[in-house]
């Protein structure tokens, strides 16, 4: 690196506008302008020294904040895309993805579905835009932090005449005590809160330094908050699940691999009543009707852990953990995890029974229960008499005049049986669906004559589990403390030199330059030192004269 010195003796990196101890231009300064250009203290930046090789360029490109400003732009409007439709994991459960989309929203929604849109927070390329998002912000850091740091480090009390004359104010006065006029101008600053420090006769009074650093805090909190965002999509660090359990049934947990089981040995339903409610729920009930406001759902839930390995096929063995009444608000907890109540769906079919009977004699052969979560194929009967489920459809439709399914869920539960006896060994075919009775040509001896029917309640259960829940707090705070330290302060420095017998004084802040030259003024008070001028104001006047 090629290094340039100042003729105070000190070494600056290439690419310096402002040495970093005396504050003197160097030959990379033009000065045309008047005032100094104090952004990063003029210190050397990479991005604007070095531009040779792959890693300048890309260095160059992330530490650019119109580039970093285009990627949050783009992050939004994708967000923003990301909100038209529901995303897929909040589309029902039983729907599939690639025909919903298209069904509920039209072409609007098929372009979507294919573009990507419907999974958008957890592509590859939102991924890598927030990845981009973060190298932007660590690059862009680095490259004004280091250098800036370092000036105000190295800075000394005395700086060069050229300096101080080309700071926004700045003034100078003849004196014939000036010895007695800085300890007068010291007093003043250190009642104003202002660090001295001497050197030479000189004066450098400084306070709210650490305020420049607020943009580099909010970059690290949104650092940290960007790194707990993309860990939700590591596995193990987030679960947000929906799990739907069965009055009796025992369900594998999502998110915990095969880990944990949960059982619901009941589900309590309670309804306002006119009777019970208060005048608040009284209209509601009128419009909904009795008993259709839930005052109380709630799962008796049993929570096991799976002892000993995975072994495919063969029944886990359990051992019960945890018992609670899951409530809203009033979640089961346990390692890590979390199983609110958020939904439910009464009296689901559960069993239908079937009788087999002849249609002229109307003589019943038996009766057989079909579990509609696993029905089995063959229903034998005696007497050569046998059911066999040859199709089941849980949800029925007509879909082009061919039977279909809609879902797994047993809403609308329809079958093809094959019944056989001794005179129709081949058996006969029918499709028997509720208040349907359908036959291939009408000719069959016997029919499957509905029974009866069992019905149970199922409880909606979300599993949650959030290990980047205190990275993205830790994140927000940061970022927080960032906007209260560089918003609330600001950084202001104070020159006072003694050259000969004229006393100069100079000041800069990074922002709030009436709240700086009111502190000059207050610490001016008592001497004979004239207030410095706002050389910036001076110049408004001029140009208004000369207009």
């Amino acid at each position: 690196m090629k290094e340039i010195k100042c003729e105070c003796g000190h070494l600056n990196p290439e690419g310096t506008i402002l040495c970093e101890a005396c504050g003197k231009p160097t030959e990379n300064d033009t000065g045309k302008e008047k005032l100094l250009d104090m952004r990063y203290e003029g210190s050397a930046r990479r991005s604007q020294t070095y531009n040779k090789t792959i890693v300048d360029k890309i260095w160059n490109f992330f530490s650019s904040v119109k580039v970093g400003v285009w990627i949050i732009v783009i992050l939004l409007i994708a967000s923003a895309f990301g909100t038209l439709f529901p995303q897929e994991a909040y589309i029902p459960p039983t729907s599939n993805a690639s025909t919903y989309y298209a069904e509920e929203y039209g072409f609007a929604g098929k372009m979507y579905y294919q573009l990507g849109f419907h999974n958008l927070y957890g592509s590859w390329w939102y991924m890598l835009l927030i990845a981009a998002l973060g190298i932007s912000l660590v690059i862009a850091s680095l490259d004004r932090f280091v250098p800036l740091y370092k000036s105000l480090k190295t800075q000394k009390v005395t700086r060069h005449d050229s300096f101080l004359k080309r700071q926004r104010v700045f003034g100078q006065t003849t004196v014939t005590e000036s010895m007695s006029e800085l300890d007068k101008v010291k007093e003043g600053l250190s009642k104003r809160h202002y660090k001295i420090r001497e050197e030479n006769g000189n004066i450098l009074a400084e306070k709210y330094r650490f305020s420049r650093w607020g943009p580099y805090v909010n970059h690290i909190g949104l650092i940290i908050f960007l790194l707990g965002a993309m860990l939700r999509f590591f596995p193990g660090m987030y679960v947000d699940e929906v799990v739907w359990v069965r009055e009796g049934e025992t369900r594998p947990v999502p998110g915990t691999d095969g880990q944990y089981f949960l059982k619901s040995e009941d589900f309590i339903f309670e309804s306002y009543t006119s009777d019970s409610a208060n005048e608040v729920f009284e209209s509601a009930i009128s419009r909904a009707g009795e008993g259709a406001i839930a005052s109380n759902f709630q799962t008796n839930a049993i929570l096991f852990e799976r002892k000993g390995e995975i072994v495919h096929g063969a029944e886990p063995e359990l051992e019960e953990v945890k018992k609670h009444a899951i409530k809203v608000n009033q979640p089961l907890k346990y390692d890590s995890f979390a199983y609110y109540q958020v939904d439910y769906k009464l009296n689901e079919f559960s069993a239908m029974s079937f009788n087999f009977v002849n249609k002229e004699t109307e003589e019943n052969f038996g009766t057989i229960k079909v579990d509609l979560l696993n029905p089995d194929s063959i229903y034998e009967l005696g007497n050569g008499h046998s059911v066999e489920l040859i199709s089941y459809f849980p949800d029925f439709v007509l879909d082009n005049g061919e039977p279909t399914t809609k879902s797994r869920i047993p809403d609308n539960p329809a079958f093809v049986f094959r019944m056989v006896t001794p005179e129709k060994p081949d058996g006969e075919i029918s499709l028997v669906a509720i208040q349907q009775n359908i036959e291939p040509n009408g000719t069959n001896e016997n029919k499957m004559t509905f029974a009866g029917i069992e019905t149970r309640n199922v409880s909606g259960l979300t599993v949650r589990k959030d290990h980047t829940l205190w990275l993205l707090g830790l994140g927000g705070t940061i970022f927080m403390i960032g906007v209260i330290q560089g918003m609330y302060w600001n950084h202001r420095r104070v020159w006072v030199q003694v050259k000969g017998n004229e006393i100069w004084v100079a000041g800069h802040t990074n922002k709030n330059w009436f709240g700086l030259k009111h502190d000059i003024n207050k610490a001016l008070q008592g001497t004979s030192i004239e207030i410095p001028v706002d050389q910036v104001e001076d110049d408004k006047e001029i140009k208004k004269v000369e207009e």
